[in-house]
């Protein structure tokens, strides 16, 4: 049967080179080995697996929605190790319950969908007068963060039917009163603490270092005295800001802009409420249900005979903390501001014009609209600078693709230089030196991207000096980056790290010999009665109040096993930072709490309770599913 084959072999032979050579003429070997890479699977879910491209452009999206939110938060935070490994842990769960999801066959129909996407400010501020979404304006939206409405709202389903897995379990949580109580007395306990601190540089001075020390410590850890790997590069990035400023705009376009979002000020209105609040937790039991509502009826009768006393009745019976004293007054506030329900009857009032009762998670309100205003439009020759700007972006929104893929092509095809596609989209081309883990000094954010560092330190990059190709970071940001001159990393002379040698030496030393002081104290104050005078003034400590103690005193402080009255005596190493030693007693009870305060700690312990179920939950799928991180 093999007799073909085996009398054919150079055919097939010649065949198979046939179609190889070729995908190493346009690829290379190293098209295939980043393609190896970039397919490489870093965690699966039973035969599926998570690549480590989906883990990379995963990442892309989170940092860009924490740096969205968080606007002052430095990014490379966000590149760490840790927080790679997080993202890679929250797209393991979201497959997780994406199978457990399709197995129970949960789905999110279109009413929930809607009502998702409203209680999402942004879009929720979309709204036209008539309560109706500006599509325009959320395509607009969607369309600057790279997505389609089709794409958004098919995530957002899958977001809602991936969360009803576990919010099954979470609200199904039940925490005995006994239970509640129990953990909250442990939650606000004090606790009276007296401390010692032993401190490294308390001992540094006593530390002696000879010369054949240093040589042997640095012989042992001489790589930890290397310089960083570096490259210095070139780079050039495209967004939507550099394709905006190349975006024309004319006069015509800036005051039909103005007319359709400045001018219309029915966008802007403003109405100022007071509300009155009856809680009501949406979970009651139909007892509590029908007593709330008989009260808050009650109260709407009292205001439909005499309107005037809205103010004294909100103040005397609205359970709303933040706006009773003020009679009910929530100030002014625009169109998503409140949720659904509220708004809707808000504005729907006339001015003094008193609701019927409105229903929302929150309970039962009673709302009073106080006045309306409409702001005056803004002047067009002071809103021109704004609308220019907001006009340009959206242009841009719309002509990033076409801008893109031209960015795409002229770094491929001009890979020896950056000053083609430089000059023809109007990008400057930027110098900066990186190493490894980031770059060196003050720098684009982008360059402490993951995927721009290793188009940097791959072998290709580095030895033949050619253009990347063009990097897709997310968020509108394509990067294409080009070595300039590589330096490896080398170990220094001992001469040179000197003084760093002896710096470690002494900081183990001194922190050994803290540590070996606090344990010696700890094994003989309990016994000696002048022990006090070694400690600080005792502090009351709670996890509420930390009386400036460092975390793991405060942790070790509260831990601590109490035999009635007699006091603990607790050993704490802090790491760096030394030792202490923590004479630790009982402190006073709490005070008692107001019976609203204690239902309201009983709900937040149940919620807590409910989520630690559904970790609980998440866990056991995991296992059922077969889950795991295959990536150290």
């Amino acid at each position: 049967m093999f007799d073909v084959f085996r009398n054919n072999m150079k055919v097939l032979m010649a065949l198979l080179m046939l179609l190889i050579i070729p995908s190493f003429v346009f690829f290379g070997i190293e098209g295939y080995t980043r393609f190896r890479d970039a397919s490489e699977p870093v965690a699966r879910v039973g035969s599926e697996r998570i690549t480590r491209t989906e883990w990379d452009a995963a990442h892309r999206r989170e940092v860009e929605r924490l740096s969205a939110a968080m606007p002052g938060l430095d990014r490379a935070l966000l590149e760490g190790d840790d927080s790679r490994r997080a993202t890679l842990q929250r797209l393991l769960d979201e497959r997780v319950l994406a199978r457990a999801a399709q197995d129970m066959r949960l789905v999110t129909t279109d009413r929930r969908l809607a009502a998702e996407l409203l209680r999402d400010p942004t879009i929720a501020q979309l709204r036209k007068p008539d309560g109706s979404l500006d599509v325009q304006r959320y395509q607009d939206l969607l369309r600057s963060q790279g997505l389609t409405a089709e794409q958004f709202e098919a995530s957002v389903r899958a977001e809602l039917a991936r969360d009803s897995v576990t919010r099954i379990v979470r609200d199904s949580a039940f925490m005995p009163r006994a239970l509640a109580d129990w953990a909250t007395q442990a939650f606000f306990e004090r606790r009276e603490v007296a401390l010692a601190t032993f401190r490294p540089a308390d001992f540094a001075a006593a530390v002696r270092v000879t010369d054949d020390e240093l040589q042997t410590f640095y012989q042992q850890h001489a790589d930890d005295f290397r310089t960083p790997e570096q490259a210095r590069i070139e780079y050039v990035v495209l967004d939507l800001e550099a394709v905006a400023a190349r975006v024309a705009v004319t006069e015509d376009d800036l005051r039909a802009y103005y007319q359709q979002n400045v001018a219309d000020t029915t966008r802007a209105e403003q109405r100022r409420a007071a509300h009155i609040l009856l809680q009501l937790d949406p979970k009651a039991s139909e007892a509590d249900k029908t007593r709330v509502r008989a009260e808050a009826q009650q109260l709407l009768a009292e205001l439909r005979r005499d309107p005037s006393r809205f103010a004294e009745l909100a103040r005397a019976r609205s359970q709303d903390p933040g706006s009773a004293a003020k009679g009910g007054d929530l100030d002014w506030f625009g169109r998503g501001a409140m949720v659904k329900p509220f708004e809707d009857a808000v504005f729907a009032l006339q001015k003094g014009q008193i609701s019927d009762i409105v229903e929302t998670d929150f309970g039962l309100h009673i709302i009073q609209l106080i006045d309306v205003r409409r702001p005056a439009p803004e002047p067009f020759e002071k809103a021109r600078p704004r609308i220019e700007a907001e006009l340009r972006r959206q242009l841009a929104q719309r002509q990033f693709a076409e801008s893109a893929e031209r960015f795409s092509n002229l770094v491929y095809e001009q890979a020896d230089s950056l000053e083609p596609v430089a000059r023809e989209l109007g990008v400057p081309v930027r110098q900066a030196t990186v190493e490894r883990t980031g770059p060196v000094g003050e720098a684009d954010a982008v360059l402490r991207e993951p995927a721009v560092l290793r188009a940097v330190f791959n072998e290709e990059a580095l030895g033949q000096k050619r253009n990347s190709p063009a990097i897709e970071l997310g968020g509108n940001r394509l990067v294409s980056v080009r070595v300039v001159e590589h330096r490896p990393a080398q170990r220094q002379p001992f001469e040179a790290v000197a003084a760093q040698v002896r710096q470690r030496i002494v900081q183990e030393r001194a922190r050994a010999a803290a540590l070996e002081a606090a344990r010696q104290a700890h094994a003989q104050w309990p016994a000696q009665p002048n022990a006090a005078s070694g400690l600080r003034a005792p502090v009351l400590v709670s996890r509420q109040a930390a009386q400036g103690l460092p975390p793991a005193a405060v942790r070790a402080a509260l831990s601590a096993r109490l035999d009635g009255d007699a006091p603990a005596w607790v050993l704490v190493d802090l790491g760096p930072e030394g030792a202490a030693v923590m004479r630790v007693r009982r402190g006073p009870a709490r005070d008692t709490p107001d019976a609203l305060q204690q239902r309201n700690e009983r709900q937040e312990l149940a919620r807590l309770w409910g989520e630690g179920a559904a970790r609980a939950y998440l866990a056991a799928l995991r296992q059922r599913y077969e889950a795991e991180i295959l990536v150290k």
